[in-house]
């Protein structure tokens, strides 16, 4: 997707827009968001599958 030269640019402009001290801090709230949206969509998936099969089982009552 990225060849070399462009994450290099891509580091370059993070540092002079955050700083060095800012960008652990960055890093740990895109990490934090991740799993927040990967839950969510876990939690979607088996909201689904539930929705799926109740109306299985009215239909048959």
């Amino acid at each position: 997707m990225f060849s070399g030269n462009e994450w290099l640019i891509v580091v370059i402009v993070a540092l002079v827009l955050f700083g060095g001290s800012q960008i652990p801090k960055l890093a740990k709230n895109l990490g934090q968001a991740q799993n927040e949206f990967k839950k969510g969509l876990s939690e979607n998936r088996k909201g689904d599958e539930t929705a799926e099969i109740e109306p299985e089982a009215t239909e048959k009552a």
